[in-house]
């Protein structure tokens, strides 16, 4: 082999960052091609080059009626592979190589699934968001974008890996910024704690854009995983919010109690109390009223995601809607669900088979039996008597000077 072609091929192996090895064997098949093309060429045939002199043999076997090899290899290497066999070795060649880089390129991110990457935006629109990783392009899908996010170009971005494909043309890898995964990987960098293994998210429930709930646990008693994660005045937080644009996170410690790790996961909201049915795997939560509203959050958001990190269905439920349920315990109720009316804030009980939700004083008013018939009625007396008990009223709530007294008439009395 010529000395200058050496190298090149050394040349290009630095330039492609692809092993001199994976040229060499490249070059060999592409020869080999070369050869067996030519007018002539044996059907059983390799090609050699030695590492040291770069010299290039093709030797051969003759085959027997059966198709194996018999006899001794003999060299049958061509004085000139001619310019066909030349341009056919350059195309192969080349082909080899644009295959040696792909590999190369797929197997530096196959199996980084899980894996976050820093790539600058280089083209966006309606469907999808291209990042320029460097030696690779990374496709971020439409719908794996946060709404409202508006990628801009030559921007630096940080997504999260969901998927390494191999293709005709290369890797491609399909990142994310909507994937819960992305929330712990962006913590581990900015926490040493959790890339220590001191500090373990357990779980974590996300909607992309605008909040986050995550439970942390410690595997040191003397390191407070809520306190490191949030880092000195919140700074640690802050750069994981500034990545995500804003993004709400809420960190609560983890517990394996799930009454404690439900009420936890509700926060900011103050639960008074809550009812673990294992059964259908669902927790009911009992708030003050003056923190309905919070435990719920905007749209149920609140609700959702603590349902999603805990596990649990979660029914959140007023004091003043377990007590008026508490007292309506009695009334027959048909099958349904509590509610509440999106224009009087009001708690109502729809039918399950239908109709208009009502109140729980309209539907104990329509199930008690009609009113008796007016000549039955009893007297007013009796009403008295039957609703409040004489004995039960208590005598020092009637002030006396505010009873009348009839006083003797002087021309009739005796």
């Amino acid at each position: 082999m010529n000395p200058d072609m050496m190298e090149a091929l050394q040349a290009l192996a630095t330039d492609r960052d692809v092993p001199l090895d994976a040229l060499f064997a490249a070059l060999a098949d592409a020869l080999e091609t070369a050869y067996k093309r030519s007018p002539g060429a044996h059907e059983f045939s390799w090609v050699t080059i030695d590492p040291d002199t770069m010299e290039i043999r093709v030797f051969a076997q003759d085959l027997d009626e059966e198709g194996e090899p018999i006899g001794d290899e003999f060299d049958v290497t061509p004085d000139d592979f001619g310019r066909i066999a030349a341009q056919t070795t350059r195309q192969v060649m080349t082909q080899r190589i644009r295959e040696a880089e792909r590999d190369l390129k797929y197997e530096e991110y196959a199996g980084r699934e899980g894996d976050i990457v820093t790539g600058m935006i280089q083209q966006t629109d309606a469907r999808y968001t291209l990042l320029d990783l460097g030696r690779v392009e990374a496709l971020l899908p439409q719908a794996e974008q946060v709404p409202y996010e508006r990628p801009e170009a030559n921007t630096r971005l940080k997504a999260y890996i969901v998927e390494v494909r191999k293709t005709a043309k290369g890797p491609q890898i399909v990142v994310s910024r909507t994937h819960p995964g992305l929330i712990k990987r962006l913590f581990e960098l900015e926490v040493p704690e959790i890339a220590d293994g001191v500090v373990e998210i357990k779980a974590c429930a996300r909607e992309p854009g605008h909040r986050t709930k995550i439970s942390v646990a410690s595997n040191d008693p003397n390191v407070d995983p809520v306190g490191a994660c949030v880092g000195a005045r919140g700074a640690r937080v802050r750069m994981v919010v500034n990545e995500l644009r804003g993004e709400k996170i809420d960190i609560v410690p983890f517990s394996e109690d799930p009454v404690d790790f439900v009420m936890k996961a509700l926060s900011p909201a103050k639960v008074k109390d809550v009812l673990i049915d294992e059964e259908s795997g669902t927790a009911t939560v009992i708030v003050p009223d003056f923190q309905l509203s919070l435990a719920i959050g905007k749209e149920g958001q609140n609700a959702r995601l603590a349902a999603r990190m805990t596990g649990w269905r979660v029914d959140i439920k007023s004091e003043t809607q377990v007590a008026e349920e508490a007292a309506y315990a009695e009334v027959d109720w048909a099958d349904g669900e509590w509610v509440v009316d999106e224009e009087t804030g009001e708690q109502v009980w729809r039918p399950a088979e239908g109709g208009p939700a009502v109140s729980a004083g309209q539907w104990v008013e329509s199930s008690v039996d009609p009113a008796e018939e007016p000549g039955e009625a009893t007297s007013e007396s009796e009403t008295l008597e039957a609703t409040v008990p004489v004995e039960d009223v208590p005598v020092e709530d009637v002030p006396v000077e505010d009873v009348p007294v009839e006083e003797d008439d002087p021309e009739t009395s005796t």
